[in-house]
């Protein structure tokens, strides 16, 4: 008998770069730049973290 440790392989999806964040101008914000900016920066982040976990956890289902 051998024992052989097998890793499965991650899929595409989770090796997948996430967005960068906004590019912000060289000058002060306004308030609603501000929420706006911070807005789209949390979507992109939590669009990528779902999609990641889901690539992840479907690579541990066999």
């Amino acid at each position: 008998m051998r024992t052989v440790i097998v890793s499965p392989e991650l899929p595409a999806e989770a090796k997948l770069k996430c967005a960068d964040p906004v590019s912000l101008p060289d000058r002060d914000l306004t308030g609603g730049e501000t929420v706006s900016f911070w807005g789209r920066d949390r979507a992109a982040l939590r669009i990528c973290e779902a999609r990641r976990a889901a690539a992840v956890g479907a690579s541990h289902v066999q």
